[in-house]
């Protein structure tokens, strides 16, 4: 099998695109690739995923235990496996390293292909290889790819260098071309499903990755033995049950969602019924619901004009329909988004309104404690602090004072700076994104809520008038 780590000396160097690049020319050439990213994203991983033909998988060194991380590795690896990193290799929250790229490229075992934003550099590029290398002699950079070339002269100039005073091999050298970006918004990429181009901008991707990366150097550097699967125990301690039918929003709108969420899910005996809030006219029959983050704002002419859908959920939310929604769609459930100075109506299930910011109201990783008023089943073991992320531009005001919340936010910002996971009828909303790993078993226990509403024909419960 082949592994290797997409890495750079910082970020915006162009390893998204060398990746996504990479995932298209080696799949294009018969290659069965496994794309994983490192760190909390949703959009990365949908061009990856897209690219390679095979759902793309996060691993996590602050959410995830290593054992986690390695399991989830090893079970999904291909034949040929990518893993994007995040920002530069050595960069990470802790002082030790201990949650950067590089920590990662240990613990998989990871030939390390550096890739280097080369504009403006010649003689430059030696020290800045060869200071990468000396700072961890542990981490193998098997190879440079260069990318931002100003033209075939820059390139043999960088060639020259990096082989009179490194030993690394360069294996791949990219001329500038704007043709090869891809457009930008808050949260970086453009997703791949709001992309109406994103198909055709991958294959071109892929064809000048393969013109420009020697591929077969690549697989010859990144050959490894396969990792074994540690032992891990249950994701949950909850038993599963009946299976229940949840419906979930995946379209434009709404497509952040983690591929092992969506596993873990069907795995307690989800049954995923998939709609699009901007088209379909009513929601599938089903148990549940669950509406992830997006970018509702930018859809919100189409989400505003679907009334008969929008009247529909709020009126299954009031009556009792378990819902899960995160961050778009706790925006989406709302009873407005103001945008780009007009306001759009929303579903009205969240007695509250939404307002965009021009800067990040919450933004990076998450500590919540739980409190008893959260609705769904949990084990008899008592809750840890759970770990999760967060990353919004919009603020949810003028709820009732008296509203109700499923956690105390310990690190990040959550609705209001203190609390977040809002509890209305049989709803959970949260800015914060939760992912199924380690102690936080969240997909398992909204499964064992909607079966247990399911079972009991559960009316909606009352949180006005209540607090947390």
């Amino acid at each position: 099998m082949n592994r290797f780590l997409i890495s750079a000396a910082h970020k915006s160097s162009g390893k998204t695109m060398v990746s996504i690049g990479l995932c298209a020319a080696l799949a294009a050439r018969g290659h069965v690739v496994q794309p994983f990213k490192k760190g909390p994203d949703y959009i990365d991983p949908m061009w990856l995923g897209q690219a390679a033909g095979h759902a793309c998988f996060n691993l996590d060194l602050y959410l995830m235990e290593n054992d986690d991380v390695v399991s989830t590795f090893a079970r999904h690896s291909k034949a040929v496996n990518l893993v994007e990193g995040n920002k530069g290799l050595y960069d990470g929250l802790a002082l030790d390293g201990s949650n950067s790229n590089a920590a990662l490229a240990k613990l998989l075992d990871l030939p390390v292909i550096l890739v280097i934003d080369a504009r403006g550099m010649t003689r430059g590029i030696a020290p800045l290889i060869l200071g990468y290398q000396a700072f961890d002699r542990d981490i193998n950079i098997a190879g440079v790819i260069l990318n931002n070339l100003g033209g075939r002269r820059h390139e043999s100039k960088l060639r020259e260098v990096i082989e009179h005073y490194t030993d690394v091999p360069v294996i791949g050298a990219i001329q500038y071309d704007e043709r090869l970006s891809i457009e930008e918004r808050h949260l970086g990429l453009m997703p791949s499903n709001e992309s109406h181009v994103a198909t055709a901008k991958i294959k071109q991707i892929g064809e000048a990755i393969a013109e420009q990366v020697d591929l077969d150097k690549l697989l010859a550097l990144s050959q490894k033995e396969p990792l074994a699967v540690p032992h891990k125990a249950e994701i949950s301690p909850l038993p599963c049950g009946d299976k229940v039918k949840i419906a979930i929003a995946r379209d434009r709108s709404f497509g952040f969602y983690y591929a092992d969420d969506l596993e873990a899910l069907e795995a307690a005996g989800a049954e995923l019924v998939p709609f699009d809030a901007m088209r379909d006219g009513q929601l599938p029959e089903a148990d549940g619901l669950y509406i992830g983050g997006g970018f509702p704002e930018t859809c919100a002419t189409e989400l505003e004009a679907n009334v008969s859908l929008r009247s529909q959920i709020k009126q299954a939310i009031e009556g009792g329909l378990p819902t899960y929604a995160e961050c778009g769609g706790l925006m989406y459930l709302s009873r407005g988004i103001e945008y780009e100075g007009r306001t759009y109506e929303m579903v009205g299930a969240i007695p509250g309104d939404v307002k965009m910011h021009a800067k990040p109201i919450g933004r990076g990783y998450v500590h919540l404690k739980e409190d008893e008023a959260h609705p769904w089943p949990r084990p008899d073991t008592p809750a840890k602090q759970i770990k999760a992320h967060e990353f919004h531009y919009s603020s949810l005001e003028n709820l009732p004072k008296d509203s109700s919340f499923a956690y105390h936010v310990e690190r990040g910002y959550g609705i209001d700076g203190d609390r977040d996971g809002l509890i209305l009828h049989n709803l959970l909303a949260s800015y914060t994104h939760l992912r199924t790993i380690g102690s936080c078993y969240w997909a398992t226990r909204f499964v064992a809520f909607v079966r247990r509403c399911k079972d009991q024909q559960c009316k909606p419960i009352s949180t006005i008038g209540k607090t947390s």
